[in-house]
């Protein structure tokens, strides 16, 4: 098959995690690939991904700068080639008392890489998407954008952004064929725990989602259309149900018991 008959999709946050699970789908269905992330994992992730075979491109950016966006939409549009899919999954986590424990530089970055640069790129890719009539977006939200985040107050924050920006943008895009999915997974085995400091929680500690499960349920609702799903296990599934039934004092307070440093004892 030509390359140019291929479809492209581009995946952020593509060096572990959910990121390389998405690319790894992406790949097996005959995606060529753009991936991009700004740790030196991504090389190691385009080498194992490359076994599948397609072309893969990587794009080693720190997407919480501006700059890291544009140069990514250039490397994206160098070639011509229409992107298909776009997995908007670069995210961080940051846990802890907001107010007496955690950092402001590092929850300002959280917000930089989780709500503007997901709303940068997808203006950007968006736009050729509409004006061709033709494309597909991923986003990955969180069972956490369903409750107040006590504990996680600026990452529930973020994904609750992420959520609603998903489906306003599904609706005013509801005359066209492009569509926008939302994965929202629970707690996943991946590095997020480590790097958001919330090993010693409760949430941190209980047995993890598989990410390629998580994955291969976002890929699988991206290309039916849906609008969004609930990726990993069947608690999380219970979780996001009954989190639109109870009070947010009340979820707020059940997040706290999980998200709480030291909750793990």
């Amino acid at each position: 098959m030509d390359v140019n008959d291929r479809p492209l999709a581009v995946v952020t946050g593509a060096s572990s995690g959910i990121g390389f699970e998405l690319a790894k789908v992406f790949g097996e269905e005959g995606f060529d690939l753009i991936i991009a992330a700004e740790d030196e994992e991504l090389e190691g992730a385009c080498a194992e991904l490359n076994q599948v075979g397609n072309v893969i491109e990587t794009v080693r950016v720190d997407l919480s700068q501006p700059a890291g966006v544009e140069t990514l939409y250039e490397k994206i549009t160098a070639d011509g080639r229409p992107v298909d899919a776009l997995a908007l999954n670069a995210g961080i986590g940051a846990g802890g008392d907001f107010a007496r424990e955690t950092s402001l530089s590092k929850e300002l970055r959280l917000i930089d890489l989780n709500v503007r640069s997901t709303v940068h790129l997808c203006k950007l890719v968006l736009a050729d998407m509409v004006e061709r009539d033709e494309g597909r977006i991923l986003f990955t939200s969180s069972v956490a954008s369903t409750m107040p985040g006590a504990y996680q107050a600026v990452y529930n924050a973020s994904k609750s952004f992420v959520q609603s920006f998903a489906e306003a943008i599904r609706n005013e895009l509801k005359d066209t064929d492009v569509t926008i999915t939302a994965l929202m997974p629970g707690p996943t085995d991946t590095e997020f725990f480590e790097r958001a400091d919330m090993e010693d929680t409760a949430v941190g500690s209980e047995p993890p989602d598989d990410p390629a499960q998580v994955a291969r349920q976002g890929y699988e609702a991206l290309m039916a259309g849906k609008e969004k799903v609930v990726g990993g296990s069947l608690k999380n599934k219970l979780q996001t149900a009954v989190a639109g039934v109870i009070p947010d004092k009340v979820k707020a307070e059940m997040h706290r018991n999980m998200a709480e440093p030291g909750s793990d004892e």
